[in-house]
């Protein structure tokens, strides 16, 4: 059996010793600073890891326009959408803008400008998107300009979304057809490397447009058919009885050849997905969109037990969920 580590008892190395309060962040196979003798991830570590990769089911609940974060975080390829901070803007930052990807993946950019543009598809370092997220916008806001902002570890004991941007202001999605809003109008050329990665990410954007009479759904079109992604911010299972009552009734579809064949899950919310020719365009699902919005309504305020055929249905819609975060 392997020998115990003689435990150092505070004080009897002359280190000083330190509150909890103020224990920093260390290499994880380095001694912990709170003078125990253990290494720090054994230790004080130990807690600050579990704080920091604990995932957060709803990053973006409280925001204005949480459908549409989680649609731009994993549907939309290419849109921007203005902040407003809760602060105002920094002297010296005339805009802040959320991006769908930025090039070379960066998670954030100061533009020559002053200017700030923040990506939203970048992987998450403490498993709450909401603090990643916050931490790249304030270390943005201070970048020199003409800079892109790298990706780091996030602390948990910082700033969330939540915090830092004004909860009355819009959130208006600009869904384009391409990345060329990388590039401002002002600028006469760009370096070769956001030139080639902008134009590998025009090749793989799938066309997608914003409904306008429903909230959150999404048309995007593929080679072999077009689909609607719609994300709702109902509880699941009261949204699974409700698509699974319209599902029996045969009226759960947006119109001829068209039908619900699924939902994806992404950051605590269901995004229910119907199948289209290939022919239907964005403006022709904006009328049984919107029929569909008020029959599922109706549906959500049942509280009448499922029927046979009705649970059946459910069943059928639950086993075609995927998972996506």
């Amino acid at each position: 059996m392997a020998k115990k580590r003689p435990q150092t008892k505070p004080g009897k190395s002359g280190q000083a010793q330190v509150t909890s309060g103020e224990i920093p962040v260390v290499g994880a196979r380095e001694p912990c600073p709170c003078g125990s003798g253990r290494r720090y991830k054994a230790c004080h570590g130990r807690a600050a890891s579990h704080a920091v990769t604990e995932l957060v089911q709803r990053p973006f609940e409280g925001l204005p326009g949480e459908c549409d974060w989680v649609a731009l975080r994993e549907l939309v390829p290419a849109a921007t959408v203005p902040l407003t901070l809760k602060d105002g803007l920094p002297e010296g930052v005339p805009s802040v803008t959320l991006a769908t990807v930025l090039p070379m993946a960066w998670p954030a950019l100061r533009r020559d400008d002053g200017s700030v543009l923040l990506a939203l598809q970048n992987d998450s370092s403490s498993g709450d998107l909401a603090r990643d997220l916050a931490d790249t916008l304030q270390r943005a806001l201070v970048a020199e300009p003409g800079t892109p902002v790298a990706a780091r570890r996030v602390e948990p004991e910082g700033p969330r979304l939540q915090d830092l941007l004004d909860p009355s202001g819009d959130f208006a999605p600009d869904v384009h057809t391409g990345f060329e809003f990388w590039i401002p109008e002002s600028s006469d050329n760009s370096s070769p490397e956001v030139s080639a990665s902008l134009e590998r990410a025009n090749a793989a954007a799938i066309p997608t447009v914003k409904l306008t009479g429903v909230d959150a759904a999404y048309w995007c079109e593929t080679p072999d058919k077009n689909h609607l992604r719609w994300v709702m911010p109902y509880p699941e299972e009261k949204l699974l009885d409700a698509l699974a009552r319209l599902q029996a009734a045969g009226v759960s579809s947006l119109g001829p050849d068209t039908r619900l064949v699924g939902s994806f899950r992404a950051h605590g919310l269901m995004v229910p997905v119907w199948d289209l020719p290939t022919g239907m365009t964005a403006e022709d699902c904006e009328k049984p969109a919107a029929e569909f919005a008020e029959r599922l309504a109706g549906a959500l305020a049942s509280d009448a037990p499922l029927s046979g055929e009705e649970r059946r249905a459910r069943g059928g819609l639950t086993n075609r969920q995927v998972t996506l975060s």
